[in-house]
Order: structure tokens, then sequence, then C-alpha cells
């Protein structure tokens, strides 16, 4: 975490006011690229508020990759309360546009991965889309692996979700 001289960003922890942002940014970013509607706003906002609700700082984390104060991306870690098992939920990677392309969705998911190391989680799972490239290709270089795949209409348009997992 943090910053080198040669790095074109840092990253951080949040802090008050970046959960609004994550909500903000995926609500405008998605309908711009994607045409998704309010309830992945809403669905991104449920997930923001669980986050706040239920924070665990032993466990769980949001991370806000900036350049100069400016947001870049972001992206959570938290536990997996729907399983008994010793997990966490990768939630919200999002990579501004102007960033795209500078590593900083790679070094957001490695993030995770190395805090879940760190906190003795033994697998970290994921749902994605089927039309996010970018983001099913960081997860397959970071060793995710697609466990199943399914249709729905949740964000608006049809679409195809899928959970990925990675055994730590």
């Amino acid at each position: 975490m943090g910053s080198t001289a040669d790095s074109p960003f840092n990253i951080r922890t949040h802090r008050p006011g970046d959960i609004g942002w994550i909500i903000h940014r995926h609500g405008l970013l998605y309908h711009e690229e994607h045409n998704w509607d309010e309830q992945f706003e809403s669905l991104v906002a449920k997930i923001g508020t669980e986050f706040i609700d239920n924070y665990d700082s032993a466990c769980e984390r949001c991370w806000i990759a900036e350049k100069e104060g400016k947001p870049l991306g972001c992206i959570m870690l938290v536990k997996d309360r729907s399983s008994d098992r010793n997990a966490a939920k990768l939630r919200l990677l999002l990579v501004e546009p102007s960033a795209r392309g500078l590593g900083v969705g790679k070094a957001l998911v490695r993030q995770c991965t190395e805090f879940a190391r760190e906190v003795g989680y033994a697998r970290i799972v994921l749902w994605t889309q089927s039309i996010l490239t970018g983001a099913r290709k960081i997860y397959a270089n970071e060793g995710y692996k697609l466990i199943k795949s399914e249709e729905h209409q949740n964000c608006g348009p049809n679409l195809t979700g899928e959970l990925w997992e990675m055994e730590l």
C-alpha cells in the first residue's frame, strides 16, 4: 500500500466520504458504459451500507487508489457472512476510465489477496458479469476460477452473472 517514486498512483484505506463516492461512480459509470439502471446503483448502495454498518477492521477493508488526491479506483474485501467457511468476498472493483491501463485494477485485486492471506481467510469469492472482460482478465490472472454463471436482469439489461473463487 502507499506509493513509490515511480508509481503512478497510491492505494489507501477508506475514509469518510469514500463510500458515497463509490456508490456515485458505480451508478454513473456503469450506466454510461453498459446502460445499467438504478437497480445496480441500489445494489451498490446496499453493499456500501452493509460495509459501514458491519465494518470489522480486523478482517475487512476498503481501498481507494488515487493520484494527487483524485480517486482512480476502489475495491472492498469483506467477510462472507453467508458462508460458514472461512471466506471473504471481493466487492465493488472499479477503475476510472482515465486510469485504465495503469495497473490500478491489478494492484487493487492484489491488495485484497495479500490482506486476505494476512488475516487468515481460506478463500475469496466474487460475483461479476461476463461482459466485464477487463475485470475478468485481472481475476483470472490473480488465480480466481470461474465456478458458475447464470443469466439475470438485476441491473436492467440481460446479463450473465458469474461466481468466481480463489483458494488461498
